[in-house]
């Protein structure tokens, strides 16, 4: 029960956050690269159309042809979750737990300490979870990293739950 995080206060529903299997989440970020490249507003829908459209015209110029790459990449893909740093965005989980209407606030409660934050800061909050391929189990089960990268070199540590205010 240590590695679990609640994320609980004024929100319809109480989430359990288990830092442990985020590594399988496709909405994990490369936390070494995260910060230092300009990150984009993307339209999803716009992004997967254009995806599709370039898949299609592809298909219709060389037909279903597979790469040779596919098992290199993989290897690869496997390679870097073992040896990566990651984190993943906050903010489906805020939004999953559904703050109330009055909630203005969220406390990040450490060991030591709470922080608190704007509901719209915390929308932009980054949660890492592995370093090196390995779980945060010294200081963590997640460091709390703000979206603008600011406190990218001394995240905050030793968190035990998010409480919306």
């Amino acid at each position: 029960m240590e590695n679990i995080i609640l994320l609980n206060g004024k929100v319809t529903y109480t989430i359990t956050l288990d830092p442990g299997v985020w590594i399988f989440d496709d909405r994990r970020v490369d936390l070494t690269t995260y910060f230092d490249s300009e990150t984009e507003r993307k339209d999803e829908l716009e992004e997967y159309t254009k995806s599709i459209s370039k898949h299609w015209d592809r298909e219709i110029m060389e037909g279903a042809i597979f790469p040779p790459t596919l098992k290199t990449e993989k290897k690869f893909e496997k390679e870097k979750v073992l040896t990566g740093t990651f984190g993943i965005p906050f903010k489906p989980f805020l939004k999953n737990a559904e703050p109330d209407s009055s909630a203005k606030s969220l406390v990040i409660v450490t060991e030591s300490e709470e922080i608190h934050l704007p509901l719209s800061e915390a929308e932009e909050l980054i949660l890492g979870f592995s370093e090196n391929g390995k779980p945060l189990l010294k200081d963590g089960p997640a460091y709390v990293y703000f979206g603008d990268g600011s406190n990218k070199d001394q995240p905050i540590k030793k968190v035990k739950t998010f409480r919306v205010e």
